[in-house]
């Protein structure tokens, strides 16, 4: 499945905007035959906007999730993105997966919180392994830090996970976790891992960009650098299944000594 990583922070505070360079993105995306488009963490409304993220926040159904569906449908390509998600009083760090048919087939929110500005703003989620099949492959997501642990990229790969989407926000001087972290997390998991962030600076934070898909082989299969670009690459089932029979890295795990890790 071609995946298109829509590597921009949009215009942060205009939901109506983000929506736009979202419709955009979904129409070059597909006409370069992607059938995903992923964009970064907090997308539909911006990350550093403070107290405008519990104003900004909708419920997973709401309004902004039928204009997504909308773009999804009219543009023909599923679409993964971040967005504050209000459920009453509570607010998550959310990613949702909707399919080019226009139907909500995955929400996930952030569970482990990086730093004052996201324990200040967020609630964090509770389900580790959030998935969904999309065109022969075990779609499954996470945000940001969460890639950063890696029992949370090993969870996914004994659920079975194919293609995991990580919507992001990572900023300087963390850019390691895009250029070395990532296709370690994809290699020793036998997945690909799709690794889309922000870009540019916006309130305290400048974000270092360098989207990548990494390959179950440790390979970047493409790379942003640090300015507003769509970038795309190939999830090949064949591709990995091939390199999940060459890698014992699972077949050899020992669990019984593992346990004193939790």
């Amino acid at each position: 499945m071609r995946t298109a990583l829509l590597q921009s922070s949009g215009r942060p505070g205009s939901i109506a905007e983000n929506l736009k360079v979202l419709d955009e993105a979904a129409g070059r995306a597909a006409a370069a035959g992607a059938g995903l488009l992923a964009a970064p963490e907090m997308f539909l409304t911006g990350y550093a906007i403070g107290d405008d993220i519990a104003r900004l926040a909708e419920p997973a159904d709401g309004d902004s999730a039928d204009a997504v569906a909308e773009i999804a449908t009219r543009n023909g390509v599923a679409i993964v993105y971040g967005y504050p998600e209000r459920d009453g009083e509570t607010v998550y760090n959310s990613a949702q997966l909707i399919s080019a048919e226009g139907t909500r087939l995955a929400n996930y929110r952030k569970t482990h919180l990086f730093g004052c500005f996201e324990r200040d703003h967020f609630t964090p989620g509770e389900q580790q392994v959030v998935q969904a099949e999309l065109n022969g492959l075990t779609v499954g997501l996470l945000i940001c830090y969460d890639v950063e642990f890696p029992e949370n990229v090993r969870a996914h790969a004994l659920a079975g996970t194919d293609l995991l989407v990580v919507p992001t926000a990572q900023m300087h001087p963390f850019q390691f976790v895009a250029e070395s972290m990532i296709p370690v997390r994809a290699f020793e998991n036998q997945m690909y891992v799709a690794y889309v962030n922000r870009v540019g600076t916006e309130g305290e934070f400048e974000f270092v960009g360098l989207s990548v898909l990494a390959g179950p082989d440790g390979v970047a299969r493409t790379r942003a650098g640090r300015a507003e670009q769509l970038v795309l690459a190939d999830a090949d089932p064949a591709f990995l299944a091939a390199s999940r029979e060459n890698n014992p890295y699972l077949a050899d795990r020992r669990p019984g000594l593992y346990g004193s890790l939790v």
